[in-house]
């Protein structure tokens, strides 16, 4: 008989749920003001559905561009969200007037004072290097690059750097800092500093062993404890289950790295934005199927689609058989 799970790790992470329980908060306080309307910078989540419902509350989203033609904000307030800023995001609100309503997820907003303390000692010594390991253009990468003035180097998988290398702008002989985006993969990051270790054990004619003594390369744990648990787990889920139904927005750079990991170990993953995006003839009538998202994916929509696979298959579900059981499948 086909059943269906939730995975109990998988929903928003703690930086999403904390930014949009401030933006829900202001839009419920500001009912005897309906005219102070509240900005978010940039999608609050990477999810259709729940941006959806956010705006029907009065959230109204803009972009970078949107910003900087306006000409005053006074009385209005911005939300920025969990992803984080550059400095001068900041100053462009302030001058504008907007009331600034801060949601930077605090582990990003650590490593922010992280990059910019390296920045600074570096910039002291008149050498060195910082490099961040993330997606080029992410809206945390590039809150990351300003903490730098936009002077680190950004790569985003092994093959870059060694690229990054062989042209020179990456050096192998300056004191080096390296950094993670929060979401990144735990594997792929020990992968590529592992790499530049090598590369700069070998350009200094050292044994890697010797080399680590020399204190040239600093690698800072950056990733999110939380997303790099979930990766562990999410790992065990895939390979316990026939089917992996992966719910995240299209545009989730972690969704993109949590669905490839459940492909690399279920070949049977399939990727959708919503309910309406499943396909019957992806299940089998004995199949265990397994639902999960990024952190970016509201539960509530994790039980719509499981829902929707029951009513395609007419199955029990086992999930609610958990739920029924008083087990707890919040996030930890």
């Amino acid at each position: 008989m086909l059943t269906v799970d939730i995975d109990s790790n998988s929903g928003f992470c703690a930086g999403v749920i904390r930014a949009i329980s401030k933006a829900e908060q202001f839009l419920g306080n500001r009912k005897s003001d309906e005219s102070v309307r509240l900005y978010s910078l940039g999608a609050i989540v990477h999810n259709d559905a729940e941006l959806t419902r956010l705006v029907d509350k009065g959230l109204v989203t803009i972009d970078k561009e949107d910003l900087n033609e306006m000409v005053d904000a006074q009385g209005e307030a911005l939300l920025i969200r969990a992803h984080g800023e550059p400095p001068a995001t900041y100053m462009t609100a302030e001058n504008l007037g907007f009331e600034i309503i801060d949601c930077t997820c605090p582990v990003v907003l650590q490593l922010q004072q992280s990059i910019r303390r390296a920045y600074e000692k570096q910039a002291r010594t008149g050498q060195g290097q910082i490099i961040i390991f993330g997606k080029i253009g992410h809206a945390e990468v590039l809150g990351l690059m300003g903490q730098t003035d936009g002077n680190a180097i950004v790569v985003e998988n092994v093959i870059m750097l060694e690229e990054a290398i062989e042209d020179g702008t990456v050096r192998l002989d300056v004191s080096t800092e390296v950094f993670s985006q929060t979401t990144k993969s735990p594997a792929e990051y020990s992968m590529l500093c592992s790499r530049l270790e090598e590369e700069m054990a070998k350009a200094n004619e050292l044994s890697v062993e010797k080399f680590r003594g020399r204190g040239m390369l600093v690698i800072h744990n950056t990733i999110c404890s939380q997303v790099a648990t979930r990766h562990e787990r999410l790992s065990r889920f895939a390979l316990e289950h026939d089917v992996i139904i992966f719910v995240s927005g299209k545009a989730s750079s972690n969704g993109k790295v949590l669905c490839d990991l459940c492909k690399s170990l279920n070949i049977r993953t399939y990727h959708i934005d919503s309910a309406s995006e499943i396909k019957r003839e992806w299940f089998r009538a004995d199949d265990r199927v397994g639902i999960c998202g990024a952190t970016s994916t509201p539960k509530w929509l994790l039980e719509e689609v499981a829902k929707h696979i029951l009513d395609l298959n007419q199955y029990v579900p086992a999930w609610e058989e958990k739920f029924a059981a008083g087990e707890n499948t919040d996030n930890q």
